[in-house]
C-alpha cells in the first residue's frame, strides 16, 4: 500500500514518549507525524499496534491501518507447487545468520507500484538496535552459498510482526514464509502481522480483520 501524504493529522510527536489513540488514525491508517526511532518508541509502537512507514523525503509517519492484514499461522495455505519446492533441495534456510544482507536486499528489492523504498538509513539503524536487543528477527533463504530471499520482523513473543521479505529467484520468499509461519505454529504463536493487503499475502492465507480484533490478540 503506497502512503498517502496528503492527508496527515494534527498529531505530531514530540520527544515525550507516546502516541495518540489508535482511533484518531485518518481512513488511511495515519496516525501520527514525527518523533524518532529509538528503539523505546519501536516497541511502544508495535506493543500498541502501530508501525513506522515512510520515504527518504518525509518525516517519520506512524500508522494504524482499519481494518489490519494478518494470517492466522493455522490458515497457512501451501499451494502444490510449493509442497514440491518444500520438499525439494534447492533451497537450505537459516535464522539470523545474515541480518544486515536480508535488510539490504529488501531496501534495494524493486516493488511494482512503489517509488523508493520505506527502509531508509535511519529505519536500517533502528532495526539493527532492535536486532542487537532480540526484538527482531530474519529468515534467510539460500541456492546453494548465495543468499536469495529472505524476510525480517519484531518477534513480540505471541505475534510476529512481518517487515519485509526479498526474493532473487522464484519462490524463494514464500519459502521463507511458509517456512516461517510453520515454525511459528510449533511455537504456539497467535498471529503473524502482515500490516496491509498483497495479493501475495492473501494467496498464503493472509486475511483482513478489523483493528481492534488485531488489538485484542495483540495486548490479550
Amino acid at each position: 500500500m503506497e502512503k498517502d501524504k496528503k492527508s496527515l493529522p494534527l498529531f505530531f510527536l514530540g520527544d515525550r514518549l507516546r502516541f495518540p489513540p489508535i482511533t484518531s488514525a485518518n481512513k488511511d491508517g495515519l496516525l501520527a507525524v514525527g518523533g524518532d526511532l529509538s528503539p523505546e518508541r519501536l516497541l511502544l509502537a508495535y506493543k500498541n499496534g502501530i508501525f513506522p512507514w515512510f520515504t527518504d523525503d518525509a518525516l517519520i509517519l506512524w500508522w494504524s491501518p482499519d481494518p489490519r492484514m494478518v494470517l492466522y499461522p493455522e490458515k497457512l495455505k501451501i499451494s502444490k507447487s510449493m509442497r514440491k519446492v518444500l520438499r525439494s533441495d534447492q533451497f537450505t534456510l537459516t535464522t539470523n545468520t545474515c541480518f544486515e544482507e536480508v535488510l539490504d536486499h529488501c531496501a534495494k528489492i524493486d516493488r511494482k507500484g512503489q517509488e523508493g523504498t520505506w527502509i531508509t538509513p535511519n529505519m536500517k539503524k533502528a532495526y539493527r538496535e532492535l536486532f542487537t536487543k532480540g526484538f527482531v528477527k530474519s529468515y534467510e533463504v539460500w541456492e546453494g552459498d548465495r543468499l536469495v530471499g529472505g524476510l525480517y520482523g519484531v518477534d513480540m513473543g505471541h505475534i510476529f510482526c512481518g517487515e519485509s521479505m526479498f526474493s532473487l529467484v522464484p519462490n524463494a520468499s514464500k519459502v521463507a514464509f511458509i517456512t516461517m509461519v510453520l515454525e511459528l505454529q510449533k511455537a504456539k504463536y497467535q498471529l503473524i502481522d502482515c500490516q496491509v493487503h498483497t495479493d501475495h499475502l492473501e494467496s498464503l492465507g493472509a486475511e483482513l480483520i478489523p483493528r481492534q480484533e488485531f488489538l485484542q490478540v495483540l495486548q490479550g
